[in-house]
């Protein structure tokens, strides 16, 4: 991947592993945006629109996407998140959608993909965007007891709770997957670069592949 043509990353994760940390900085080494599953569902809700009604209006307007953004208030500060979604991700937000859910994220990912570089995390980017070029697809995990650990102190749940919500959400994220593009996230031939998050701190995991796709340019 060449990080000084316009570029796309889909980092998928596993939860608790730490990767949303890891992509949010990631996104500020390289001055783009990171698009998380919570952002991408305020952008489809926002859009209030069926998937024919969309492919409708983009078969008459070429600037529907660019009129939308502003009218939706996406606004990107120093790289990393929009200003749109500035929570914190939480569990709930990363459930599967519907169908058509699905098939609108496809549509305003892709349109994300055309006006500017950035940082896709969620289940399916890598299968949205696994034909298109300049496109570099991560996969980050962590050993259960690390996964545990890190969502008992960044949800403030118990470890029964921890392990409950964890063995829900990769349930869920398998489903959706083998359910709408037949395949499993576990799959290492999807990704250029795996990463396990048990020794490496967020800040190390960003800056090992930031010098992984400095070395890509070379």
């Amino acid at each position: 991947m060449n990080k000084n043509e316009q570029f796309v990353i889909t980092l998928n994760r596993e939860l608790g592993s730490g990767g949303h940390t890891v992509g949010r900085l990631l996104a500020e080494k390289l001055h783009v945006t990171y698009y998380d599953k919570a952002v991408i569902n305020a952008l489809t809700d926002r859009l209030g629109m069926t998937v024919e009604e969309v492919e409708a209006i983009k078969g008459k307007k070429r600037s529907w996407w660019d009129e939308f953004r502003c009218g939706a208030g996406v606004q990107v500060f120093n790289g990393g998140m929009p200003q749109l979604m500035a929570d914190y991700y939480t569990i709930e937000n990363d459930m599967p959608a519907t169908d058509e859910m699905f098939r609108m994220e496809s549509i305003v990912l892709k349109e994300i993909a055309k006006s500017e570089s950035c940082i896709v995390a969620g289940r399916s980017g890598f299968a949205v965007f696994q034909n298109r070029p300049n496109t570099m697809h991560i996969f980050i995990q962590a050993s259960m007891e690390k996964r545990i650990a890190r969502v008992i102190k960044r949800q403030g749940l118990s470890q029964k709770e921890a392990i409950a919500a964890i063995e829900k959400v990769d349930a869920a994220r398998e489903n959706y997957l083998k359910k709408n593009v037949m395949t499993t996230r576990y799959d290492t031939r999807h990704y250029d670069l795996v990463l396990s998050m048990d020794h490496l701190t967020e800040e190390q995991a960003a800056d090992i592949i930031f010098d992984f796709i400095e070395k890509q340019a070379e």
